[in-house]
């Protein structure tokens, strides 16, 4: 019996979602350090890409890339132990521009 995790790689790469298949890996992988290792960070971040060996990731907030940022070896050393961060050797930090809305409807005016 073959389990379903280890079919998905494959089925991805046949439809061409390699890319993101790895990205959604990375993002979850991310998430879950952070929460462990900076527990105030968690949440205020995510992975947005991944660019060669590098992953970028976006802060809500400056204190939070900062705090990031001062955890960046510890984090990076940790991700790159994963499977999801096999070869990442650089972390961005970028910080996330004033106004970015999560809703769906993206543009919708605030109250």
């Amino acid at each position: 019996m073959v389990r379903i995790g280890h079919l998905l790689p494959d089925a991805a790469r046949g439809l061409g979602l390699e890319d993101e298949l790895r990205l959604a890996r990375a993002m979850a992988t991310f998430e879950q350090l952070v929460g462990e290792r900076v527990p105030a960070a968690a949440g205020a971040c995510r992975v947005t890409r991944i660019e060669g060996f590098a992953i970028v990731v976006e802060a809500d907030a400056p204190i939070v890339a900062q705090e990031l940022r001062l955890r960046g070896p510890e984090l990076l050393a940790a991700f790159a132990a994963t499977p999801a961060g096999v070869g990442a050797r650089d972390l961005r930090v970028v910080v996330a521009r004033a106004g970015r809305t999560d809703d769906a409807a993206g543009d919708r005016p605030k109250d």
